[in-house]
């Protein structure tokens, strides 16, 4: 069924699946470890994707913060304390995209070191899902041929299929005997303390903020372009985007988020072209966390990783094939230079070699572009 700009149909379901790799673990870790409302996390996840939706009309992935999530995680924070950190990064955010501070800092980073950064990307993914393959190698190589031979399939999409085989198994395992059934939840009201507010920016914030401007703004800017040259949704758009969801969603027991180059080569590289992409996705996780909260921490955990795994390598090639554009020579410094930062460090950091590495080096050899 088609309405409008929005496609609803199997390919579309299987996009939606397509950057289920890092939900998955990192919602595994605030639910069990920081005891985080499940329905308050799911349900606003789920609506924050279904207005992206239907703002943008193309698949947008809505993501948790990494640095934030994993620092929340590894540290144990309350919920409140997440919370407040989701409510800090609405103002920084909201902030940028209202002064158009994002444009400066776009219109100040060279295509190479863009291409960096994608690379970076492709790499990071790539390795995370071998890592995720090794756990059970014979079914992450049978993940990665079953997506290469459906992944253009109209009536029975890899990443379907991938999902109702993962689902299988844990059935024919015995791991979808203990679940608590269904029952009724609604997202709580939630508050946040304001003295947190140093703590969240010194243990993970100021970290954050590079990524998000990486990962989630610039490249992902980037990326929409490449896929539908004739659509451009600018820096400064997704900034105040991440800036409004972040204000809004803690006060129902939402996590930090943002959007994720990442997540949308995911979703694209399954099938997600249009907005339809999104309200799938938002209703799924919407009724996830309405109906299955008590047990979706238990869902996520026994399925079979190396399925993610192998979904999530194929992703990382995809996004590395986006650099085919760049030519020999000069230019390739800012590139490796971006490369390396992000793999020994960060992408934060990476963005900075790169960017250091082309206007000393590279600099009058080609023109700044101002949209990438």
């Amino acid at each position: 069924m088609k309405v409008g700009e929005f496609d609803f149909n199997l390919r579309e379901l299987a996009g939606s699946m397509g950057d289920f790799g890092t939900l998955m673990p990192l919602a595994i870790g605030y639910i069990t470890v920081c005891k985080m409302n499940p329905a308050g996390l799911l349900v606003m996840m789920g609506l924050a994707n279904i207005v992206t939706g239907l703002v943008y009309r193309l698949p947008m992935p809505i993501e948790p913060m990494k640095v934030l999530a994993i620092v929340a995680i590894a540290q144990a924070w309350t919920p409140e304390k997440v919370y407040t950190s989701a409510f800090v990064m609405g103002i920084v955010w909201l902030f940028l995209g209202a002064t158009g501070a994002m444009t400066h800092v776009t219109r100040w980073t060279p295509k190479t070191v863009v291409r960096g950064i994608q690379l970076s990307l492709g790499a990071l993914l790539a390795i995370e899902g071998v890592k995720m393959v090794s756990a059970w190698w014979v079914l992450g190589i049978a993940s990665v041929v079953i997506v290469l031979l459906l992944r253009e399939n109209r009536y029975a999409p890899a990443a379907i299929v991938l999902m109702a085989l993962g689902i299988a198994i844990m059935a024919f395992k015995g791991q979808l005997a203990g679940l608590t059934g269904v029952r009724f939840n609604l997202p709580p009201l939630t508050s946040f303390d304001l003295r947190e507010i140093w703590p969240v920016l010194r243990d993970g914030g100021l970290a954050q903020i590079p990524l998000t401007a990486t990962n989630a703004i610039i490249a992902t800017s980037a990326l929409i372009s490449q896929y539908w040259p004739h659509r451009r949704v600018t820096e400064r758009q997704l900034s105040f985007n991440t800036g409004v969801m972040n204000l809004v969603l803690p006060f129902f027991g939402g996590m930090p988020m943002c959007h994720g180059a990442g997540g949308l080569a995911g979703q694209y590289y399954f099938g997600a072209r249009t907005g339809g992409t999104n309200i799938i996705e938002g209703l799924i996780e919407v009724l996830l966390g309405v109906f299955l909260a008590g047990s979706i921490a238990a869902l996520f955990a026994v399925f079979p990783m190396a399925i993610v795994g192998g979904m999530m390598f194929l992703v990382g090639v995809e996004i590395v094939k986006l650099a085919r554009d760049l030519r020999w020579g000069l230019q390739l410094v800012p590139v490796a230079g971006t490369l390396a930062g992000s793999l020994a460090f960060n992408m934060a950091a990476g963005f900075l070699v790169g960017l250091a590495l082309h206007y000393l080096l590279v600099r009058g050899s080609e023109e700044v572009p101002h949209a990438h």
